[in-house]
């Protein structure tokens, strides 16, 4: 499952696991996070983990982060909904996304 998810980064520049889809959140913190990356503008790939209980685990223990959803920018961590908000609030997050490096999918 750890290549799995090392596959998914390495195809996309930015990858949100997240409890549902874009379309239909399934909790708020997903949906709020899905709100700042569609006012960044940015194309990204949303992973729906609630549809797969390995890859939920298996994320938990490669990201050593408990919660959803996480967004990776360029195959490394950037955070939670928290984190994701407070640099949206200081107009780090955009650029840091913006500047995300074009992946062949």
């Amino acid at each position: 499952m750890i290549e799995k998810i090392q596959d998914q980064l390495n195809r996309n520049a930015i990858v949100l696991y997240m409890k549902g889809t874009p379309d239909f959140p399934q909790c708020g913190f997903s949906a709020r996070v899905v709100q700042v990356l569609q006012a960044c503008n940015v194309k990204y790939r949303a992973v729906n983990i609630l549809e797969d209980s390995e890859l939920r685990e298996a994320l938990k223990q490669y990201s050593n982060w408990p919660t959803y959803p996480q967004l990776y920018v360029n195959a490394e961590l950037v955070g939670g909904c928290d984190i994701v908000l407070d640099l949206f609030s200081k107009e780090e997050l955009e650029p840091m996304l913006q500047a995300a490096t074009p992946k062949l999918v």
